[in-house]
């Protein structure tokens, strides 16, 4: 499998400008990422899509995994073939999902127990399963477990979980060199 490399190819100030390469292509950064949280961009067809000419499209975790679940993409050949994109994908973790779920979540040092908002199920996630997931679905580019805090916390209540999210993203970085 092809590592994701960046070359920097200019800078102006604090600006720079640079390209990404994954095993489904090339991209110019900075770039637009058409959202796609389901694996589809909403109101677009793929033809459509492709024809604007996006070099990478984000999609989500915690979505995928409840819908239509990392077995069913797997055993469709990854989230690639799911989307019918040949460009380049990268995956939202999850945990800004698991902020706005706050009322049916409860986080710890190990990760997020949560109840789906699709049908009250009850899951966990941790920064491992979540990198496991982003692989298992074939994604180019895997983020790190986020915890994403409310607005109007304290100081003190953001350092913290600035410092769990930096703990989950040691060992989402674990996992996935590991895997």
């Amino acid at each position: 499998m092809k590592r994701l490399t960046f070359q920097l190819s200019n800078t102006d100030g604090a600006a720079r400008r640079g390209e990404i390469t994954t095993r489904h292509g090339t991209i110019q950064t900075p770039v637009f990422m058409p959202v796609g949280t389901l694996a589809s961009v909403k109101s677009l067809t793929t033809e459509q899509l492709k024809s604007l000419g996006p070099e990478i499209i984000l999609n989500n975790t915690y979505h995928l995994m409840l819908r239509p679940g990392v077995e069913l993409l797997e055993k469709l050949g990854g989230v690639h073939k799911f989307m019918g994109w040949n460009g380049s994908v990268l995956s939202d973790s999850g945990g800004f999902q698991l902020f706005s779920l706050a009322s049916i979540r409860k986080i710890r040092e190990e990760g997020v127990e949560f109840r789906s908002h699709i049908d009250g199920s009850a899951h966990f996630m941790s920064p491992e399963s979540s990198v496991e997931i982003q692989n298992r679905m074939g994604v180019d580019i895997a983020m790190a477990f986020d915890e994403c805090p409310a607005y109007g916390l304290s100081r003190a209540e953001v350092e913290k979980s600035m410092q769990l999210t930096h703990r989950w993203a040691k060992r989402s970085l674990s996992a996935r060199i590991s895997s």
